[in-house]
């Protein structure tokens, strides 16, 4: 009878605890925006011959680009104010890219053949 109470117990505080827990995720209702809306990056993946790609937003603010290796390592950091991001500095290879707008960041791999 004693490992039913427990067992009522600690799912009742694992259930009290996830509200909780989205509660702080919402301020008044509204939940908090962790992505930056419509991100595009094309060419992806991207022959070698070509020398840039192209990074849009849906808002086209300001943004900080960085590109890490695949052992985390960072490569290259820019601030992009239009589309165009040269990459003719990069080998062929497979990067993530961390794009930061508006104190937003997102990450998306891209292909250099």
């Amino acid at each position: 009878m004693k490992k039913n109470y427990v067992l009522i117990l600690l799912l009742s505080l694992a259930l009290f605890t996830s509200q909780l827990n989205w509660g702080q995720n919402s301020a008044n209702g509204n939940p908090i925006q962790q992505t930056i809306e419509n991100l595009s990056i094309y060419p992806n993946p991207v022959n070698s011959g070509r020398t840039y790609i192209y990074i849009t937003t849906k808002q086209n603010l300001s943004k900080k680009i960085e590109f890490f290796d695949v052992l985390g390592k960072r490569i290259y950091s820019t601030t992009l104010i239009g589309k165009e991001l040269n990459i003719s500095s990069l080998n062929k290879g497979v990067y993530i890219l961390k794009v930061t707008e508006n104190g937003i960041s997102e990450t998306r791999k891209l292909v250099i053949r």
